[in-house]
């Protein structure tokens, strides 16, 4: 990895930190990480976008490592975690940028194409269906609540977090292990993880926003995405299945669907030079057309 540029945001009383490469007058992409991760699990395509002549800014989300944790559950709410997105583009200067997630960031992503199309110019999802398509899917498929059933865990009061820190984070590092192919996360990378987890109050922060989901579900009023989307998505996913990626389409006014069939849901970690490809193309596209 590069030499990166740390950033700072405020959004509030809530502190964001962030890491930065490329010139600074390049195409503006933001990419958001999601559970259990933080910047660090976009390495494998920072320095590619940024090569391409991205300004790529890849921050820690709220109860994440370095950013600020606040306490109540109701910190992490939807609206929260978009103004998040906003101010950190508002201080940035970027009156549109792109913009991707994976996993928590996916549904952080969708959620401000969804609110605020005017100011997302491409939006890339890796892993994590539409809103409108979780919330079905969640509550009516059977296989689907069988999958989520950590989502009903965490729901739980101070015991996920017991478990989740003893043995040195031993499920936790067992869940990003157990649920990627052989050799997708190195001991290096575990170490870096850890970390993170040690900050204070990070468990209980990234937790949080699972506890959140449950008690204060946004209503959307519009499900449809106005701003041109790619979807790519690891089939071998333990989590969430195929089928609701083919679903989320048909919430996309102009949206194509990419399929890992040989990844989980940890593509950009398992299959990065092509995740890389389809990024770098898809978010150029962009200039081209503006």
């Amino acid at each position: 990895m590069s030499a990166y540029r740390p950033l700072t945001f405020h959004n509030g009383n809530v502190s964001l930190q962030a890491v930065s490469a490329g010139p600074e007058k390049g195409i503006p992409l933001l990419l958001l990480h999601g559970f259990p991760e933080f910047w660090y699990g976009w390495r494998r395509q920072i320095d590619a976008l940024a090569e391409a002549g991205f300004y790529v800014v890849a921050p820690n989300q709220r109860g994440y490592n370095t950013s600020d944790k606040p306490w109540p559950v109701s910190a992490y709410t939807v609206p929260h975690l978009v103004s998040d997105v906003l101010a950190m583009a508002d201080q940035l200067g970027w009156e549109k940028f792109s913009l991707a997630g994976h996993d928590w960031g996916a549904a952080v992503a969708w959620n401000v194409a969804l609110q605020h199309s005017h100011r997302v110019s491409r939006l890339a999802i890796l892993n994590v269906p539409h809103p409108s398509v979780m919330l079905h899917h969640v509550k009516t498929s059977p296989a689907q609540m069988v999958r989520s059933w950590y989502i009903l865990f965490f729901q739980l009061p101070w015991l996920p977090e017991r478990l989740l820190e003893a043995g040195n984070f031993r499920l936790l590092a067992l869940s990003l292990l157990r649920t990627s192919r052989r050799g997708t996360f190195s001991p290096e990378d575990l170490r870096r993880y850890r970390q993170a987890w040690l900050q204070p109050g990070a468990l209980r922060g990234m937790i949080h926003w699972y506890r959140a989901a449950a008690r204060y579900q946004p209503k959307i009023t519009d499900p449809l995405v106005r701003v041109p989307t790619r979807i790519l998505w690891g089939v071998r996913d333990p989590a969430l299945r195929f089928r609701m990626a083919e679903e989320s389409l048909r919430y996309c006014q102009e949206g194509e669907l990419v399929r890992f069939d040989d990844c989980t849901h940890w593509l950009q970690h398992e299959a990065p030079e092509r995740v890389n490809r389809l990024m770098v193309e898809f978010f150029s596209e962009s200039m081209n057309k503006e």
